[in-house]
C-alpha cells in the first residue's frame, strides 16, 4: 500500500495471477500496472537504462522463458516487467524496463536501510522498533512504515542505503510508496539481502527473510505462485495501489526468494 499523506486505503485489492513455467528460475521480481494503449515490453520514456546482472547464456530456458513472458505481455493491455535469478546456476531472465511505482515493497528497502544505518553494523534493533519492522514487513501496516521512514530520514536515508545496495534505478520519493523502480533493480535488492558478499551482515540478512517468510496468508500472493507443492521456503513482499494518473486503475508488484532442493 502507497502512503499518500497519512491517508489509509481500504483492506482490499485486485490480483491478476501469472503463472510462468521459468523451470527453476525462483528468485524473482514482478511488476505490472494496468495501462492504456501501449503494451511494449521495450524501454519506456520515463525508464532508464538497466545495468546488466551477469548471466550464463547457454541455458536455453532463458529464452524459452523470456519468449513466453513477452508474449504474455502482449495479449493484454498494460505493463509487465518481470526479472528472476535462479542463484544455484547463476541463470537470469528479465523482461521489461519500465519503472513502476513500488508500493509497499519498498517497506523491505526501508528495513534494508534502517539496519544499514546501525552502529555498530549488526546491532541489534530495540524491541519497539523491531515490532515497528514486523509489523510492516509481516502485515504492511503503513503505520509502522512511516514511523521507520522517519527513523531512516527519509529521502536521504533511503538514497545513502541504495547506493550500497547497487540499487542504480530506484528513486525515493518523499511519499514513500511512490519511490519508482525496475524489476532489475528489485533483482538487485533481493540479491544484496541474500548474498554473503552484501553490505548487511548475516544477522541482518537472517532478520529481513525471516519477516519476509511470516508475511500473513492472505499477502502471500504473487511470486510464490511459483512455489512447487512442499517447498519449504518461500519469501515474499507485495505492493498494490490504485494509480491516480492511470483513472484510479491497479499497480501490483511482487517481490521474493523461493528455496528447494534444486533451486534458490
Amino acid at each position: 500500500m502507497a502512503e499518500r499523506k497519512g491517508r489509509q486505503l481500504p483492506r482490499r485489492w485486485v490480483v491478476s495471477a501469472i503463472t510462468m513455467s521459468l523451470a527453476g528460475v525462483a528468485t524473482a521480481a514482478f511488476g505490472a500496472t494496468r495501462d492504456r494503449g501501449d503494451d511494449e515490453t521495450g524501454p519506456s520514456h520515463d525508464s532508464s537504462p538497466t545495468i546488466p546482472i551477469p548471466t550464463t547464456p547457454a541455458v536455453d530456458r532463458i529464452d524459452q522463458a523470456r519468449t513466453r513472458i513477452k508474449a504474455y505481455v502482449q495479449r493484454y493491455d498494460g505493463h509487465l516487467a518481470v526479472a528472476a535469478l535462479d542463484r544455484q546456476g547463476t541463470a537470469v531472465v528479465t523482461v521489461g524496463t519500465k519503472r513502476f511505482e513500488t508500493a509497499s515493497i519498498v517497506k523491505v528497502n526501508i528495513l534494508a536501510a534502517l539496519l544499514l544505518r546501525q552502529k555498530p553494523q549488526g546491532k541489534a534493533l530495540s524491541s519497539d522498533t523491531r515490532r515497528l519492522a514486523e509489523a510492516m514487513i509481516v502485515s504492511s501496516d503503513n503505520d509502522a512504515a512511516v514511523a521507520l521512514w522517519q527513523k531512516i530520514e527519509g529521502v536521504r536515508g533511503l538514497t545513502a542505503a541504495n547506493r550500497a545496495l547497487g540499487l542504480p534505478e530506484t528513486r525515493p520519493n518523499v511519499h514513500w510508496g511512490l519511490t519508482t523502480t525496475t524489476a532489475a533493480d528489485q533483482l538487485r535488492l533481493l540479491t544484496a539481502l541474500t548474498s554473503p558478499t552484501g553490505p548487511l551482515t548475516p544477522q541482518d540478512r537472517a532478520f529481513i527473510m525471516g519477516l519476509m517468510k511470516k508475511v500473513i496468508p492472505e499477502q502471500r500472493w504473487g511470486v510464490t505462485a511459483a512455489r512447487e507443492p512442499g517447498t519449504p521456503a518461500a519469501y515474499v513482499k507485495n505492493g498494490w495501489d490504485t494509480v491516480d494518473v492511470d483513472g484510479g486503475r491497479w499497480l501490483v508488484n511482487s517481490i521474493g526468494r523461493i528455496v528447494d532442493a534444486r533451486h534458490d
